[in-house]
């Protein structure tokens, strides 16, 4: 019986590409995240439905290298799996920018992980699985499209067998993304395809042994809202899981779009829940992504939101505070002014790899976000970014705060006024409503974009703040500058050293 609902996604925000297991009650989720580091947030569950990022598997330089020059947006590291075989944890993903594929293992999540143990395969978005003897299986996407298969060392890395070609769908392109299971006296593989864009689809087939011959679903695929008018679009790349009570359950990304024509999706591929029912042949089932459905039955165990306000006063950054490529031990410092998280500049612009930022994901449409800053002599603000080519900023310094925007190779200072000295609020509010126009010169308010984003100099809910600049969101979208993330807002310096007191991050209701 269920006495629950949830509302998807599940975990918002960029948080693409899930992979889960089950220990005992307990569930694991880890994600893709690829140019920032730490990389590969991992979440804990009692009840598939609540998630608390409980740290990130990579969580020391060595086991990510992510050489500057080099590494890109949406490069680094690309979609895990995660899996608990024989006391240990197992996450296998792949780094395009810095190695390849590798396995790295835990005995508790909580880390700490091993140093990756890197595999001589040649492809993407690697899955593990055993055989009641040990043999341990990599599915994969092969360098030449389509899904491999390799029986490896998971210890040494050593490829024992293969890699071969396998079953790699129903004929849509850029089959990807494979999990193998063994459930009953089947092996069952999942795989994505049709591109994680609109045409992004669940497809699944079975055998009696890993090395097939493989039997198509009839019905695949199994899921896909491609050509739907539905809210959640671009479903695939799935991963099972078994509930205690015997439900099975599919985590998956999807995206929210939203704006004009042809809609863009401003937070990145998310998180999203969906449960999977077997047809009297053996075959998974699954209805369209709902976006409220009862939750899974049983327990349900609510965790506390994190805190809107950071202030800055532990001695380690929360797991959620992400950086692009690297964070330099020299670069920030949360002890040279107890209190405040104080950045150093290693870069002049937010326009080339490089810089100094420590940010987080957007994870709800409409949010308002604040800081409290001291440029002292630096520069330094609250920057919403896509990549380095797609960036909008409010920043203090030289007695002056400006609001930048960076769209593709056009930058423009939209505002500027001067400042008094010492320490400001800076503040950035996202809305979905009250849209700017596409264009100044234009009063139709048909095409706009998904949201707007309005910079200011104090607290935007407090008297005596000054508005400065408002600008439409949709050149911070997937569609407009590509890749596989989405927005991060945060904390940076370009010059000198900038200190920030605390930084608030608030949800606020659509309108």
């Amino acid at each position: 019986m269920f006495d629950h609902t949830y509302d998807n996604p599940v975990i918002s925000g960029f948080h693409p590409d899930p992979s889960v297991c089950r220990v005992g009650d307990d569930y694991y989720l880890v994600c893709s995240s690829f140019e920032y580091v730490p990389g590969l947030p991992l979440f804990h569950s009692r009840d598939l439905v609540h998630w608390e990022q409980i740290g990130n598997v990579l969580d020391r330089p060595a086991q990510l290298p992510l050489p500057l020059p080099g590494s890109k947006a949406s490069g680094g590291l690309y979609a895990p799996t995660i899996r608990h075989h024989d006391g240990r944890f197992w996450v296998v993903n792949t780094n395009v920018d810095g190695g390849g594929n590798f396995v790295v293992t835990a005995e508790r999540p909580e880390g700490p992980w091993s140093d990756p143990v890197w595999i001589g395969l040649e492809g993407i978005d690697p899955d593990l699985a055993w055989e009641e003897d040990g043999t341990c299986w990599c599915a994969f996407s092969g360098p030449a499209g389509g899904v491999n298969l390799a029986r490896i060392d998971p210890v040494g890395g050593a490829v024992l067998e293969g890699p071969f070609p396998t079953w790699s769908g129903s004929g849509l392109k850029y089959p990807e993304a494979p999990h193998l299971y063994r459930i009953g006296d089947w092996w069952y593989l999942l795989i994505a395809e049709g591109g994680t864009e609109r045409g992004h689809a669940v497809s699944v087939a079975r055998a009696r042994s890993p090395r097939g011959p493989w039997e198509a679903a009839p019905g695949n695929p199994l899921l896909s809202h491609s050509g739907t008018g539905r809210a959640i679009q671009n479903t695939g790349h799935a991963d099972l899981v078994r509930a205690p009570d015997g439900s099975w359950w599919m985590v998956l990304l999807g995206v929210r779009p939203r704006g004009f024509t042809p809609d863009v999706h401003v937070l990145g591929r998310e998180t999203f829940l969906t449960p999977v029912e077997w047809d009297e042949d053996g075959w998974p089932v699954v209805a369209p992504v709902p976006e409220r459905h009862p939750a899974p039955g049983g327990a349900w165990h609510p965790v506390p939101a994190p805190p809107a306000r950071d202030d800055f006063d532990g001695t380690v950054l929360a797991p959620h505070w992400i950086s692009p490529f690297t964070r330099p031990e020299g670069s920030w410092s949360l002890t040279e002014r107890p209190g405040s998280l104080v950045l150093h500049a290693t870069g002049p612009t937010l326009d080339t790899p490089g810089y100094t930022f420590v940010g987080r994901r957007q994870q709800h449409h409409d949010c308002r976000v604040t800081a409290l800053v001291d440029p002292g002599t630096g520069r330094g603000g609250i920057c919403v970014r896509l990549d380095e080519a797609h960036h909008y900023e409010v920043e203090a310094g030289d007695g002056e705060v400006r609001v930048v925007a960076r769209i593709g190779p056009l930058s423009e200072t939209v505002a500027q006024r001067s400042a008094p000295p010492g320490p400001l609020v800076l503040g950035v509010t996202v809305r979905t409503s009250d849209l700017v126009p596409a264009s100044p010169l234009l009063t139709d308010g048909h095409a706009t974009g998904p949201d707007t984003l309005a910079f200011w100099l104090g607290d935007p809910t407090a008297p005596g703040a000054h508005p400065l600049a408002e600008l439409d969101g949709r050149y911070l979208s997937t569609e407009v500058a590509g890749g596989f993330t989405g927005r991060v807002i945060g904390m940076y310096a370009t010059e000198g050293s900038v200190a920030y007191d605390w930084f608030e991050y608030v949800p606020a209701p659509a309108v």
